[in-house]
């Protein structure tokens, strides 16, 4: 794993990536982001050694090197997942370059199913903790040592200072920010009402299939990291309506104006 991951690391440094110092995931129809970045390099995954190929069509599949202010920023314009047969190591591949690259700050974004029932379509809601029910782990097998320890602490997955700067960015752009936690599953269909209310018993506010493995990865490798969900349906059992993927990419892209404020500012200020 090190030897590829050095490889794709050296062929981005090649291309004139240089010391990039915040690392940004978008999630599902989340994508206005990339206009507020001063562009210096678009590469696409597959033409990144060992980088997987996205394969969901609304996940544009490039890593963008730009600047926002005066932050060097490296963003992934879409990501990987578990449903498209890629092993958790492949999918928290792009984590572990970009960390070697140089990133100390990681800010994800998904679209999540609203579980919690006070938590409405296009609501932005900062994960406050998570729950794991994807199939495997990325820290299976033997232990890397140079990339972290054999058993990291999760305690506090997601970085106090961090979700702090979101916070106050979101105050400083009249937006609510609520709290939650998120459960990761594999997917790739949606859930069952006998899952969502099981979902909510175990402690679930939204639900999504990505996000978790990456943080594991990050945390692993002493990466602060924060995370903020896209409310794109709500998950109520007892009134429960056929979901089409369609609403969901249309509800993120309303959203994605405000969380791209969102994240501006809080980059400036980290």
């Amino acid at each position: 794993m090190i030897s590829q991951i050095n490889e794709a690391a050296n062929f981005l440094q090649n291309t004139g990536i240089d010391q990039p110092e915040v690392g940004i995931i978008l999630g599902t129809g989340l994508g206005k982001f990339i206009e507020r970045i001063k562009i210096k390099k678009t590469i696409l995954y597959k033409d990144i050694p060992h980088f997987p190929i996205a394969t969901v069509e609304f996940h544009q599949g490039k890593l963008i090197y730009g600047t926002i202010g005066q932050k060097k920023v490296l963003v992934m314009q879409g990501r990987f997942h578990a449903y498209e047969g890629y092993t958790q190591q492949q999918v928290t591949f792009p984590i572990r370059v970009m960390k070697v690259l140089g990133i100390k700050h990681l800010l994800l974004s998904n679209a999540a199913g609203g579980i919690n029932p006070e938590f409405k379509k296009g609501e932005l809601i900062l994960i406050d903790d998570h729950i794991n029910l994807q199939n495997g782990n990325p820290l299976a097998g033997k232990n890397v040592d140079e990339l972290g320890p054999r058993f990291p602490d999760m305690s506090a997955p997601y970085d106090k200072q961090l979700n702090a700067i979101l916070i106050n960015a979101a105050i400083e752009n009249a937006v609510t920010l609520k709290k939650g936690v998120y459960v990761s599953v594999t997917g790739p269909n949606l859930e069952t009402r006998a899952e969502y209310r099981f979902l909510r018993i175990i402690g679930a506010d939204m639900v999504g299939m990505s996000t978790v493995p990456e943080v594991i990865v990050a945390n692993h490798m002493k990466l602060s990291c924060a995370a903020i969900s896209v409310i794109t349906d709500e998950c109520d059992p007892d009134h429960l309506k056929p979901v089409d993927i369609s609403e969901i990419i249309e509800i993120a892209g309303k959203a994605d104006k405000i969380l791209s404020s969102i994240f501006t500012t809080a980059i400036e200020k980290i």
